[in-house]
């Protein structure tokens, strides 16, 4: 079985009801993370934490200093799980995460968080660019409602259509429960 490292996307405050950028149910997103999570955790495997932090003391949310930023209890790191601050949508970019994948020996990523059609999708083509097999999990994944020419898009359509996308070519799409059952058959 190939070495593989469960990474976890921006799941902070800011997306969860009173913060800045609520999405769509981000708890239930949350709590499919955390039994990724438990199970990495549990196997003593690579777990990457990824934290937004717009650069921008301004900025919409995920401004620095504030709560929003903070990772989400759900799946808060513990002491010696890594955790890696991006500024960009992409989780590779201008980060430690692709040298430290490396380090462990990563064949396959294992991805999840927020937000399906932003960082999510950046960082599973990202992976998929250098080198990686992916695995992005569905249902620890969410998006919020968008526009488009004056139509409301629903947050479940805009999440489909992402995960339509990306199972396409670039990942296999699974939700939580599938992952793990496959996964702890050896």
């Amino acid at each position: 079985m190939e070495k593989t490292a469960l990474i976890l996307v921006d799941i902070q405050n800011d997306y969860f009801p009173n913060g800045r950028m609520e999405l769509h149910e981000p708890d239930k997103a949350a709590a499919n993370a955390r039994k990724l999570l438990d199970f990495y955790r549990s196997k003593n495997m690579p777990t990457f934490h990824i934290q937004h932090i717009f650069n921008d003391p301004n900025a919409p949310f995920f401004a620095p200093g504030t709560e929003g930023i903070i990772i989400n209890e759900t799946v808060a790191p513990l002491e010696g799980e890594t955790v890696i601050q991006k500024n960009y949508p992409n989780s590779f970019r201008e980060t430690t995460l692709l040298n430290q994948l490396q380090e462990v020996g990563t064949e396959h990523v294992v991805v999840c968080g927020m937000m399906s059609h932003m960082c999510i999708d950046a960082t599973a083509r990202a992976a998929v660019d250098n080198g990686f097999q992916c695995t992005v999990i569905e249902d620890a994944c969410t998006s919020p409602d968008l526009s488009f020419r004056g139509r409301n898009i629903p947050a479940t359509d805009v999440h489909d259509a992402f995960m339509a996308a990306l199972g396409s070519l670039y990942a296999t799409i699974e939700t939580a429960d599938s992952f793990l059952e496959n996964a702890t058959v050896k």
